[in-house]
């Protein structure tokens, strides 16, 4: 399929197409039973930012999903950077990119009448791009996010492996309804069946008591690349990180909280279950004025 220099593009079944005309079949395994692993990278500068942990995090969760995508580790980064290139062409210079990456199992033939069951045939492998949105972070920065423990509690690990980062998110889409009609505005903290509190829907969550760090432990949750940049971060700034079980009553206590994720980094918790908590938090600020520097950006400036 041909394509135009002054449209952004995709990239999907080994070529690169007007992303208005990227589709995924009704017969995909993707949309079937919802078994889609993904991915998603920022830039700064236009440039990808900490790309090698995303795609071997990407590589990693299609492997324990049984998903073999088509391209081997170097030409979905080859692809990955003409795409961006591409696309970033389009954007304002004060503008950032989120590219996704997405790998399904692909068609299942009998669906439509073909031939051909659930992973007989090629996996399907995508990306995508799209503007980060500021307006959609500016509130999260400004005033800080409101999180709410609602009654759906996170899959267990013994389900489904929370080290893959996938689309299989009803779970998800039930507990953000229940936590509007809560508290409109504010995002679920999902706890496990033991009461424990593990992540938000797209964010890491840690906590802080008497200047150290707590977040839940790594195989609780999905690894998060940027948790992994707090992780550092805090090691540069001295500031102890420890990864224990928190209850809610840990996290209601803390002297301050924040999420990290890929699209705005980091962000304060301002209130969690209808109690403020300290906004924003003196670790708060030395570890999101030391990310700044590490990129090169006053990160919260670009998005407000």
């Amino acid at each position: 399929m041909s394509t135009n220099s002054d449209e952004p593009w995709a990239f999907l079944h080994g070529q690169f197409v007007p992303q208005a005309q990227a589709h995924l079949t009704l017969h995909d395994a993707g949309f079937v039973m919802g078994a889609t692993v993904t991915d998603l990278c920022r830039t700064f500068h236009h440039r990808l930012y900490r790309w090698q942990d995303h795609l071997f995090r990407f590589l990693r969760s299609c492997r324990a999903a049984h998903i073999e995508p088509p391209l081997t580790a170097q030409e979905i980064s080859v692809n990955a950077e003409e795409l961006l290139a591409h696309n970033s062409s389009l954007v304002k210079a004060g503008d950032e990119l989120a590219l996704v990456l997405f790998a399904t199992p692909g068609p299942i033939g009998f669906y439509l009448g073909d031939s051909g069951g659930v992973g007989d045939a090629p996996a399907t492998f995508g990306m995508h791009t799209f503007p980060l949105p500021w307006a959609r972070y500016r509130r999260l920065v400004q005033k800080g996010a409101t999180l709410v423990v609602p009654r759906i509690r996170q899959v267990p690990r013994e389900c489904v492996d929370p080290h893959i980062k996938q689309r299989s998110r009803m779970h998800w889409w039930l507990a953000e309804r229940e936590a509007q009609l809560q508290d409109p505005g504010s995002s679920a903290l999902l706890l496990d069946l033991a009461g424990h509190v593990t992540e938000t829907a797209s964010a890491n969550f840690v906590m802080v008591r008497q200047g150290v760090v707590l977040s839940p432990p790594r195989d609780s949750m999905l690894e998060g690349v940027s948790l992994a940049v707090v992780r550092e971060l805090c090691g540069e700034l001295g500031i102890p990180f420890v990864e224990q079980s928190l209850s809610l009553d840990d996290c209601l206590s803390a002297d301050e909280a924040m999420l990290s994720c890929t699209t705005y980094c980091l962000a304060g918790v301002s209130r969690l279950q209808g109690k403020p908590l300290r906004f924003p938090g003196p670790i708060f600020g030395r570890i999101l004025q030391a990310w700044n520097r590490h990129v090169g950006v006053d990160i919260h400036r670009q998005i407000v």
